[in-house]
């Protein structure tokens, strides 16, 4: 008998990847890796409601991937500390509760966040340095410096058992941050020499050609304004991330003899946490209580605010509107907006300027920004120092997207090896083949308040129809012995006409809204949904052919 040898065939180690958000739009950006029985995650972040996202306060992930499969989950990997990459944890962590790692500025910020919050189990928050290495199940995950528009912004190199893949976070080559040192372009080229399986890369200014002024220039820009307005009181509204920016503004002030004022919750809590870890330097007196600023003559002052995408609640929309408790508004002032809009943004922004030049302020709004994100050259650099065999554009609009994998076939990868991907998407990554899979839930999950996610499209759709065409309530009393009408039908009315001069309309909705109640009876319908909804349609249809607009009408029944 012969013995017949069988060659099993070898499987190629794959990975996944498997973005949760962050693709399709700027902001809330989670992608997911797994290999086996591990899952990381990197960032976790929010995103601005849209327009017609009536009274959401922000919007988080939906991670049900995640949660159905927590035993997987090993932690969450943070490139830096803005809020569209760390401000969903405060939420997430409640029901997904792994260790996070992220660097120094990075975590303390998180930490802030999560204070902010009643977390129901403590969260275990690592700080890692450059360079330094975090094993977790299959994967190791190395921290590798960046730069950005706030310090400690770092990229990612995750070793898996597939390959070596690079995320770069948001960044940019800035060969004179304001804080610390250059990006690690050594240790990129030290990865593609080993080999890398896939870049994930920052696609926000793809559509721009060249590079991305350095963060230093904005300091000049500071230094003229501050000297060819030395007779005004200045007030910069920012990000409250951006680090680097307050910096240049201490800096200016300190050079023309002005105190610093902050203001906006968000920004005192950065600002106090940037000067406690060093990243931020100043003098002892430099920055003041917003109480003494009276104490100061208005062109020895300067306020470095909230509200630079014209948020209805920051500080500076505040003081546009005249409604600040501590800061008014004079003509002269100088306002200068230190950040570029945000997609959506720019109708509110231009309602605050608007509101500001009003008053009689000097509004600039050109020229005191640069963006913390690479431009064309600098991502071809990151191609061919990295040299991967799969590109993956990351953070922005479909169309940026599209951008990028055009550069990315232009730097060398084949074209069916760059993945333009949707959120939920799952990638599998071997070094045969790159292929998608499968498809997992994804979503986008409203925050109201403290109340997260009991508000969807239906709700929204409520809101909008009533800040088009408003609420009309229809009041009816009942005996709950013999069902008989006691009092009623009573219209009320929120948001369609006002009653005291809409009198006839009134009557006549009452007479129809009787006559349906006459109707019902009529049919011996006795079943109250079934009421409310012929009530409900009648008057629909009544308002509709009288005046052609629909509200909301809510008939209320009670009983005595």
């Amino acid at each position: 008998m012969n013995k017949q040898n069988e060659t099993a065939e070898v499987k190629v180690p794959s990975v996944k990847v498997i973005p949760l958000g962050g693709l399709e739009q700027i902001g809330m950006n989670i992608t997911a890796f797994e290999y086996n029985d591990t899952i990381i995650v990197v960032d976790c972040g929010i995103a601005f409601p849209e327009d017609d996202m009536l009274g959401i306060d922000l919007v988080i992930p939906d991670i049900t991937y995640l949660t159905e499969n927590i035993d997987k989950v090993k932690g969450f990997f943070i490139t830096h500390g803005h809020e569209d990459h760390i401000g969903a944890l405060p939420y997430v962590l409640k029901d997904v509760c792994v260790p996070v790692y992220g660097t120094c500025l990075t975590t303390a910020l998180i930490e802030n966040r999560l204070k902010e919050h009643e977390m129901p189990k403590k969260v275990k928050i690592k700080t890692v340095k450059y360079g330094q290495s975090v094993s977790v199940g299959d994967f190791r995950v190395e921290f590798i410096r960046t730069n950005h528009s706030i310090a400690d912004a770092a990229a990612l190199a995750i070793f898996t058992p597939a390959g070596i893949i690079v995320h770069t976070g948001d960044f940019k080559v800035d060969f004179t941050p304001v804080y610390g040192e250059t990006i690690d372009l050594p240790r990129f080229a030290e990865l593609g020499k080993k080999g890398v399986l896939a870049l994930l890369c920052d696609s926000t200014n793809v559509l721009r050609p060249g590079y991305t002024m350095s963060e230093k220039t904005v300091g000049r820009t500071f230094d003229t304004i501050f000297l060819e307005n030395g007779d005004r009181r200045i007030i910069v509204a920012t990000f409250s991330t951006n680090v680097d920016r307050v910096q240049q503004i201490i800096n200016s002030a300190e050079k023309y003899g002005r105190k610093v004022v902050v203001e906006g919750r968000s920004m005192v809590n950065v600002i106090t946490t940037a000067c406690d870890l060093g990243y931020i330097t100043k003098k002892d007196n430099t920055i003041i209580p917003i109480e003494q600023m009276k104490s100061y003559k208005d062109e020895k002052t300067v306020i470095i605010t909230t509200g630079s995408q014209g948020e209805a609640m920051a500080a500076l929309s505040r003081m546009a509107a005249n409604i600040h408790k501590k800061v008014t508004i004079k003509p002269g002032d100088v306002v200068i907006f230190s950040s570029s809009a945000i997609p959506g943004n720019e109708k509110n922004i231009f309602k605050v300027i608007n509101e500001l030049s009003m008053i009689g302020a000097k509004v600039i709004f050109q020229d005191a920004h640069v963006s913390g994100h690479a431009c064309q050259e600098e991502i071809k650099l990151l191609y061919s120092l990295t040299k991967p065999k799969y590109a993956i554009p990351i953070h922005g609009e479909y169309r940026f997207l599209v951008a990028h994998k055009e550069l990315a076939v232009n730097m060398g990868v084949e074209k069916d090896n760059v993945f333009i991907l949707s959120s939920g998407d799952v990638l599998e990554l071997s070094e045969e083949e790159g292929k998608l899979t499968d498809k997992v839930k994804v979503g986008a999950v409203m925050v109201d308040g403290l109340g997260v996610g009991d508000v969807g499209n239906i709700v929204l759709h409520d809101r909008q129809q009533l800040s088009e065409s408003g609420l009309i309530a229809v009041s009816i009393t009942f005996d709950s012995a013999t069902g008989e009408v006691l009092a009623g039908p009573e219209i009320s009315s929120r948001g369609f006409v006002y009653v005291k001069e809409a009198e006839e309309l009134i009557e006549a909705l009452e007479g129809e809204a009787l006559a349906t109640l006459n109707m019902i009876r009529d049919r011996g319908i006795t079943d109250q949904n079934k009421m409310k909804s012929v009530i409900r349609d009648d008057l629909a249809d009544f308002l509709w052919k009288r005046m052609k607009r629909r509200p909301i009408i809510l008939p209320i029944f009670m009983e005595v």
